[in-house]
């Protein structure tokens, strides 16, 4: 199920007023000549205008770097396709992307009749039932869409985001929505707006016969995703009348198979107009100048009536529905109830319910099924649409546990929240650690530009105070309320499904037609696109870090200590870094995952949770290959207790040997599950290829080990952990010295830091022939990757692999997308990418990946694999994507703690400074010769491992062995257990 995020946006106050009641008002305003609404408080200092056509404007001003986020927002999705054509919505969002008369073409006037004929066509093709007469109809369709490419050119709108730095091209339909979204440099504000006000102007639905196979590889993709056909069928019954379960976004097959231009031009002429629109703008602008500009770039646009779904009530549940699934993937039970319409008061005390259950350390899943390990996993959540909401509870069964009992065990902590047999401080504490999550949400422009987002497709952004305000109404919840509530809304009113493991009989894919590929023109431009690549744009320098500026550094201790000051709130985020890993001792996964459920000799492992929450702090143990991180955050107020109480336990936790043997059983069914992940498998098969039979992915304890696992080991290397050498790295209000004294107070070090056993080191392989490592896997697509070691990490190289890169493999304007999915409608989902590693010493390595229907996968192979020998050479592919690797620089800016995670990444890789200014010097003068030599030497004509997952009753061994020696490998080689 697709999670929306509830608007839970307001305003902290410092210390004691973090419960503070703020008032959030409308107030009408005037600038730059503009009238606009605004509400008082808004963090977000969002304005709202309303053009004289009716476009929806919101502007929402961030200074922190020169960059901009855009949505383009339109209230219309699946809700509103038509009966006899769902998917139409979302066909139209992909089409979006093709041009209009003036871009997207060489020349529409000797277009238009070949697209006219196409139109005429596909309406043929729509009304015809006769198999023969329909498979006659699409060769037409084939060979008129074959002629009309002579005129058109594919991606012409990604170049022209790619020239002026546009780094996030995507959309997405959802049941009330379809929005469009950017993020481009500050500096490119007029080129963005041409762009997009032509964009919207007079949209050509060219290119579509194979723009609608990348559709059917997206209707398969989801065919082959277990939880996607659980939540399908459950919807269906939860909304027996309503379009939310009725419709589904991506359209049934049968109207896939017959789609019509007519009607989808009809529906863009309906919804696409500016009264039903909105142009989302979060980011570094000034607000009176920017509004003249929206407005003098869409004033073209004109309002016409709209008529928005608007259906009947459901009828009220009053049974218990039970939906079974199949599939290849791990077993799951949910349940699902029928929640309230958005900003009701009911929506919101299911919300606050939501966080009853679950909130991560403190609620009633979390303490008695979680954290007691009763279950592998389990959760809740509140789904908000525009008419109701979704109320669902999740688990996955443990080891020799049923769907059954899970269910059981969920429905179990309904009961106990109708009795209110829950802490009566939880209310307080969830209203707490909602308003510090928010606290920085606003820092992101890709978070504003959500927020607004939905507020808009929700209620035309008319109750934005309300949304800011909801922790405020939260907060005058009691818990009678709640448990008054629980009682009348939780009945025998859900729907409950099973995903049970098995195959699914039902499975039928959206077949293949057969395509000629296109002429993509690729290295053509119309004289819209020339314009606005040439037209004058004032440059922005870059700014690189400077750690010796940007990072304070001192001592503590034995211990180095780094930080940096926070002048905006008053969050803190510390963090002990360990230079040990998974590489350095097995056992250490498993005593961080041992940890969650021990306690100490003063608290059960449920109090200490509790007491992070009561303080709205958070803290975590993470282990990687080579690094381990403590990390605390939250606000500096309860530093001293949050870090105290981390201290405590590390020092403190105790055996539990109930605990130990739940862990172990559900590490075991944990492996079982991972075996039955298609994308866990193509990863072992990644790790396989690239280190041989012995590799991270499988280098783990076996399942014997894992039984033998004592808890004294666990218990050893927790207490110890602070003996290994680490850095002491903080982000809070502090400077230097006054935080170097108070880490001295809470974290005891030793006289001297013990050595860490030697870290295993991997052996890359050396790929001397093509070879294929297979994977059977139930699925209806294949999934194939290509990986070659190219050789040991090298500085000088590290320009022209960001601008080949760029140009190779990186997104939608690139050749492989370009080819395999534009040109050849091969695949949905396609890149190809030379992976840079992350310490010196390490390889690089080459990896292309298509996924693809089973019985394309030759042409697929075909296809990626003529890309690796040759590269297609298109000088304004390329310096396209050369300029957007440049503009990516010089828009940057590295601030907060992030400027560690850059600092301890360089140190890896050998430098003691920002290594992007090695980057970008090395990145301007290099030209497509530089990229060809450099594709040539590392990437053409060598020796691929193909990695392949699908079924095996779908893809034949033969021709697997076209590619290079096959070979079949068990789940047991590729995880090790």
């Amino acid at each position: 199920m697709k999670i929306k995020l509830l608007l839970f946006v307001c305003l902290l106050f410092l210390g004691s007023n973090l419960l503070a009641q703020t008032s959030y008002q409308w107030k009408t305003a005037t600038s730059g000549g503009y009238t606009y609404k605004y509400v008082t408080n808004d963090p977000s200092k969002t304005r709202f205008y309303t053009l004289k056509n009716g476009l929806t404007v919101i502007l929402s001003p961030n200074y922190v770097e020169p960059k901009i986020e855009f949505r383009m927002s339109v209230r219309a999705g699946s809700n509103t396709d038509p009966k006899n054509a769902t998917g139409l919505a979302h066909y139209l969002e992909h089409l979006l992307f093709k041009g209009t008369d003036k871009f997207g073409t060489v020349d529409f006037a000797k277009e238009k009749p070949y697209l006219d004929k196409i139109d005429a066509l596909y309406e043929k093709y729509n009304k015809t039932t006769d198999a023969a007469q329909r498979k006659e109809i699409y060769k037409e369709i084939d060979k008129t869409s074959g002629e009309a490419s002579n005129y058109s050119i594919a991606n012409e709108y990604d170049k022209m985001m790619q020239s002026i730095g546009g780094k996030s091209t995507n959309a997405h339909t959802w049941y009330e929505e379809t929005v469009y979204n950017e993020d481009f440099p500050s500096n490119a504000v007029d080129k963005f707006l041409a762009i997009q006000a032509e964009r919207f102007r007079q949209p050509i639905f060219r290119i579509f016969h194979t723009e609608l196979e990348a559709v059917y590889e997206e209707k398969n993709r989801g065919l082959d995703n277990d939880g996607n056909k659980l939540d399908e069928a459950m919807m269906d019954k939860l909304f027996p009348t309503h379009n939310y379960g009725q419709q589904t976004t991506i359209g049934t097959i049968e109207h896939l198979k017959n789609p019509s231009l007519i009607e989808i031009k009809k529906y863009y002429n309906k919804y696409y107009v500016p009264n039903n629109m909105a142009a989302i703008f979060a980011g570094d602008f000034n607000p009176d100048e920017m509004i003249k500009k929206i407005d003098k770039s869409f004033s073209y646009m004109v309002p016409k009536p709209v008529t928005l779904y608007n259906p009947a009530p459901e009828k009220p549940l009053t049974q218990i529905q039970k939906v079974e699934v199949y599939g290849p993937s791990a077993e799951m039970v949910d349940i699902y109830y029928r929640g309230f319409a958005q900003n009701t008061k009911e929506a919101l005390m299911l919300s606050l319910i939501r966080s009853i259950l679950t909130n991560g350390k403190a609620g009633l899943i979390d303490i008695n099924l979680n954290k007691q390990q009763k279950v592998l996993r389990a959760s809740a959540g509140y789904q908000q649409m525009k008419d109701y909401g979704v109320f669902n509870l999740s688990a996955q069964p443990k080891q020799g546990q049923s769907l059954e009992d899970a269910a059981k065990l969920l429905l179990e902590q309904i009961d106990l929240l109708k009795q209110g047999k829950f802490d009566d401080d939880l209310l307080k504490a969830i209203v707490a650690n909602k308003k510090l999550s928010f606290l920085q949400a606003f820092d992101n422009n890709n978070s504003r530009a959500e927020y607004l987002s939905t507020e808009f497709i929700m209620n035309r952004g008319t109750e934005w105070e309300k949304s800011l305000n909801e922790n405020n109404d939260l907060a005058k919840i009691t818990k009678a309320q709640v448990v008054a509530f629980a009682k009348t809304f939780f009945k025998d009113n859900y729907v409950i499904g099973f995903k049970h493991k098995g195959e699914d009989k039902n499975v039928i894919k959206v077949e293949k037609p057969a395509i000629t590929p296109i002429n993509p023109n690729s290295d053509l431009s119309s004289p819209f696109v020339k314009n606005i690549i040439n037209a004058p744009i004032k440059p922005l320098a870059p700014k690189f870090l400077d750690y010796q500026k940007d990072i304070s550094f001192g001592k503590s201790g034995i211990a180095e200590v780094m930080t940096i000051k926070n002048t905006e709130n008053p969050i803190f985020r510390m963090s002990y870094r360990f230079n040990i890993g998974a590489n350095n001792y097995k056992l250490l996964p498993y005593a961080s995952s041992y940890l969650t459920y021990l306690s100490t000799n003063k608290y059960s492992a449920e109090q200490l949770s509790k007491q992070f929450y009561d303080i709205a702090c958070s803290y975590s143990l993470n282990v990687g290959s080579d690094v381990t991180t403590i990390n605390i955050s939250g606000l500096q107020e309860n530093f001293e207790k949050a870090v105290g109480l981390v201290e405590h336990i590390f020092n403190n936790i105790q055996v539990n040997e109930k605990a130990l043997a739940e862990l172990k059983s559900n590490i075991l069914k944990s492996r079982e599950n991972s075996k039955l992940n298609k994308g866990a498998i193509m990863n072992a098969l990644t790790s396989y290829a690239q280190f041989g039979s012995l590799n991270p992915y499988n280098n783990v304890l076996s399942n014997d080990e894992v039984k033998n696992i004592k808890a004294e080991d666990l218990i050893n290397l927790l207490k110890n952990l602070n003996n290994y050498e680490h850095v002491v790295t903080y982000y809070g209000p502090k400077d230097l010295n006054a935080f170097s004294a108070d880490i001295a107070k809470l974290h005891t070090l030793p006289k001297e830091f013990t050595p860490a056993a030697p870290a295993h080191q991997y052996k890359y392989t050396s790929q001397t022939e093509n070879q294929v490592y297979f994977a059977n896997y139930d699925m209806v697509q294949s999934e194939i990757r290509w990986l070659r070691n190219t050789g040991v990490y090298n500085k000088n190289d590290g320009g022209t692999i960001e601008v080949f890169n760029s140009y190779f493999g990186g997104g939608m304007g690139s050749i492989v997308f370009q080819t395999i999915r534009e040109s050849k409608a091969l695949a949905y989902s396609t890149f190809a990418s030379y992976v840079t590693p992350d310490r010196s010493d390490k390889d690089y390595s080459m990896i292309a990946y298509v996924g693809s229907q089973a019985d394309k996968m030759n042409e697929a192979v075909a296809g990626m694999n003529e890309l690796l020998n040759t590269l297609p050479r298109n000088e304004k592919t390329f310096e396209g994507a050369k300029t957007n690797v440049l503009t990516g620089y010089e828009s940057a800016r590295i601030v907060k703690d992030a400027i560690f995670n850059y600092y301890f990444a360089d140190k890896k890789l050998g430098y003691n400074y920002d290594s992007r200014m090695d980057r970008y010097k090395a990145a301007k003068p290099i030209t497509f010769d530089n990229i060809n030599t450099f594709h040539e030497q590392k990437i053409a004509h060598k020796p691929y491992t193909y990695l392949i997952v699908a079924s095996d009753k779908r893809v034949k061994q033969e021709d697997m062995q076209k590619f290079g020696k096959v070979t079949t490998l068990t789940l047991e080689q590729l995880f090790g257990y």
